[in-house]
This record gives C-alpha cells, sequence and structure tokens, in this order.
C-alpha cells in the first residue's frame, strides 16, 4: 500500500509517517516509480506508535515495542525491553504525581492562609 493508504487506515498524517521513517520506526519499501510501498504489518507498527504516544510516550520510547513487534511477537509489550519502558514511564508518571500532590497542598495552605474561612475542595 502506498502512504496516503496507510495513514488513512491508521489515523496518521503522510507527514507523521516520514517522521516515523526519518527516527527509522517505519521501513518503508520503494516502488519502481520510487513511492514509498508499507505493507500489513506496518498498519501494527504505526497503531502501537500511535497509542503509545497518546499516552505519553516519547517516540524514542516507543522504540522497543516496535522492535518487539517486528521480531514477531503478538504485542509490543510482551518484550523484556518493552517491560522496561513500561517501568521506566510508571515511576516517571509517581513522580509528576507526588510532585503535583505536593504543589497543591502549598497553594492549599497559601489559601487557607489567605482566606481563613475559604473552603479547599478536595
Amino acid at each position: 500500500m502506498r502512504i496516503g493508504e496507510l495513514a488513512e487506515r491508521t489515523g496518521v498524517s503522510t507527514r507523521s509517517l516520514r517522521y516515523y521513517e526519518q527516527h527509522g520506526l517505519l521501513r518503508a519499501g520503494r516502488a519502481s516509480n520510487g513511492y514509498r510501498t508499507y505493507g500489513e504489518d506496518d498498519v501494527r507498527l504505526v497503531s502501537e506508535i500511535r497509542a503509545l504516544l497518546q499516552i505519553g510516550f516519547t517516540l524514542e520510547e516507543t522504540r522497543p515495542f516496535v522492535d518487539c513487534l517486528r521480531r514477531g511477537h503478538s504485542t509490543g509489550g510482551s518484550c523484556a525491553e518493552s517491560v522496561e519502558v513500561y517501568e521506566r514511564k510508571l515511576g516517571e508518571i509517581d513522580r509528576e504525581i507526588r510532585t503535583l500532590l505536593a504543589r497543591r497542598a502549598e497553594v492549599a495552605a497559601q489559601l487557607a492562609q489567605a482566606c481563613p474561612g475559604c473552603f479547599v475542595k478536595g
């Protein structure tokens, strides 16, 4: 299939597909006329990349998942390298949550000090 069809089937722009290719996450073949060509496996790779990006992974963090799929695994998260990325990402999210909770507590304390009768929700 050509790049336009891959874009349509995955909901990703052709520009993004070229970007993924530029970063080595997607490998296009070339037709005799020079057009990029893709296979069914590429639909799965792009869908995996897109799903991970939507939940906050960076493009580079998707690489182990793509590599896992390329090695024939049924899911991108079933390889040890992918599990490590999941664990690292959860650690980052936990740190962000702790930071936000500390920031919230500080703002609530300042509000209580500035407005002793005000009610702090949550």
